[in-house]
């Protein structure tokens, strides 16, 4: 039977939430699914057919030792999306780079050799400012800043970062996330902050529902892919793009290309288009 090896990592070893319908989804396809520690050094990724990193959600505390896991694997086992790949996305300054071709929120990147001219220049352009690790996930280490004076900053997480305007919608109309697998948008899940709050997050008291696919978000979250393929050369297998409203239009925020959540748990239809997507890849050779 074909094998597909999910990554995730030690706190999660069943994989994210509702992963057990990711695992029933490969299984009717005729394909056995299984969840397995990427730092477990007694799993053997070369007996499988294909490795799908999903819920390893460390990555970013352990940058380094991620990517030699996955460059390892790819000697031997296809890596959906691949190292390469990773590497690029775990770096959000590619929120920059893309911006000459893909609606971007703006960006421009800060460091500790000119932080206060760095943020000096944000404040003057976007009035207050979000300040964000480079490589950072869950909404760590995000600091909303409107003054030099702020006393956070002598807290901020640790460098390099990237600075951007605050987008107001993201408090009343929320984010968007696109689902694009294959090259093509299948779905789509919807979320709002807390009161207060930019961060959509869970963990900050944000809330995330199914939603039709809407597609003018769909076509710029397949726009926003295929221009990641044409910079990189990658041939992308799965994707998340999340969508806020900037200056009366939908604007990418984060371009999720490692391991982004499937929300398995609050739009269980991803476990059948996630497997569908692999199947079809696996099919390729």
């Amino acid at each position: 039977m074909t094998t597909v090896l999910l990554a995730t990592f030690d706190l999660m070893p069943d994989g994210e939430p509702g992963g057990d319908l990711l695992v029933a989804a490969f299984a009717e396809r005729g394909v056995e699914a299984r969840w397995a520690r990427w730092d477990d050094p007694s799993v053997d990724w070369a007996a499988a057919d294909l490795v799908a990193a999903r819920s390893t959600w460390d990555y970013h505390r352990r940058l380094r030792p991620f990517l030699e896991w996955a460059a390892r694997v790819e000697e031997t086992t296809p890596l959906l999306n691949g190292a390469e790949v990773f590497g690029w996305n775990a770096d959000k300054i590619y929120l920059a780079e893309l911006a000459d071709v893909v609606p971007m929120v703006p960006t421009a990147p800060l460091d500790d050799t000119e932080l206060a001219v760095g943020l000096r220049a944000g404040l003057e352009r976007w009035g207050s400012v979000v300040v964000k690790p480079r490589t950072g996930a869950g909404g760590n280490g995000v600091v909303v800043v409107e003054s030099l004076a702020d006393p956070r900053l002598e807290g901020l997480a640790p460098g390099p970062w990237i600075v951007q305007p605050v987008v107001e919608s993201v408090r009343t109309v929320g984010e968007s996330s696109v689902y694009v697998l294959g090259g093509a948008a299948v779905s789509q899940v919807d979320k709002l902050p807390a009161g207060g709050e930019v961060r959509v997050h869970e963990l900050y008291g944000g809330s995330t529902r199914p939603v039709p696919l809407d597609p003018i978000r769909a076509g710029v979250a397949v726009e926003a892919v295929r221009a990641v393929e044409r910079r990189t050369g990658a041939d992308l297998a799965y994707a998340r793009i999340d969508l806020m409203a900037w200056r009366d239009a939908w604007v990418v925020s984060e371009l999720e290309l490692i391991e982004p959540g499937l929300y398995l748990d609050v739009e269980p239809a991803n476990a059948a288009h996630f497997a569908e997507a692999v199947v079809r890849r696996l099919s390729r050779g």
